[in-house]
């Protein structure tokens, strides 16, 4: 598989749910000459894939076993529960944990919360991945609870979702192996940080220095002048004032 610093190719993998596009964008455009390459990987599998050097750098979902990597949290996702469209919490605009007590509340083997204690009922069975558990959803059988970047991705015309105030929060991070920390990852972390195309601690995307400019010569002092006596319009030389004109004296 081409290397990310000496294949000149920049692979970066990101989780389900997560949208790398407004990165991307910046990154095509201050780096042209450096393709970059989108790995979709299951959560489960993000950590090992960028273990294995699957990928340069990889969006994941906190927490993530941090052995062998590199990792910068990011922003945090605003919990939802979904639900079907005739179920009571449709007719709210917020909910608590506490609303959610009576309901079946699945919990899959992928699950982006991190639990202390699970809410609801305890589902009749635990289903292997998010994307299961929404099937679930819609055949009225619980709810479940997700980041809202999840229920979106899994959006569906006869499912809607509800923030849910108190809940737990995922949160995303940018992550990379640690003894792989290339130019090119660099830059992506700058990128993602914000940091500007002029910004001094970039590294290709530092702006070039101006070219020096020379410096002007040295004025040479004002030689004096001899002082010579001023001409009349006869071509004559004019007597300064104060001197007599030489002539011949009276014996």
């Amino acid at each position: 598989m081409t290397d990310g610093e000496t294949g000149r190719t920049f692979r970066l993998a990101y989780v389900p749910g997560v949208t790398p596009a407004k990165w991307v964008n910046v990154w095509t455009e201050r780096m042209p000459d450096v393709p970059i390459t989108l790995v979709a990987v299951p959560a489960a599998e993000a950590a090992g894939l960028l273990r294995n050097g699957g990928a340069d750098a990889g969006f994941v979902r906190l927490p993530v076993d941090r052995d062998g990597l590199s990792v910068i949290p990011l922003y945090v996702e605003t919990t939802v529960v979904m639900v079907s469209k005739d179920h009571a919490v449709a007719a709210a605009d917020e909910v608590s944990i506490a609303d959610l007590v009576d309901d079946e509340v699945f919990h899959p083997l992928d699950d982006a919360i991190e639990w202390t204690a699970p809410p609801g009922l305890p589902a009749s069975t635990r289903p292997a991945t998010t994307a299961d558990a929404v099937e679930l959803v819609a055949a009225g059988a619980g709810v479940l609870v997700v980041p809202l970047s999840l229920a979106r991705l899994h959006h569906r015309r006869d499912l809607t979702h509800r923030p849910v105030a108190d809940a737990p929060q995922s949160q995303v991070a940018l992550t990379w192996p640690a003894d792989a920390t290339t130019d090119l990852v660099e830059d992506f972390i700058g990128i993602v940080r914000g940091r500007t195309a002029n910004s001094s601690r970039g590294r290709t995307s530092a702006a070039p220095a101006a070219p020096a400019t020379p410096a002007a010569p040295a004025k040479k002092p004002a030689q004096r002048q001899a002082q010579k006596p001023a001409q009349n319009g006869s071509g004559r030389r004019t007597v300064p004032t104060g001197r007599k004109k030489k002539g011949n004296r009276p014996r």
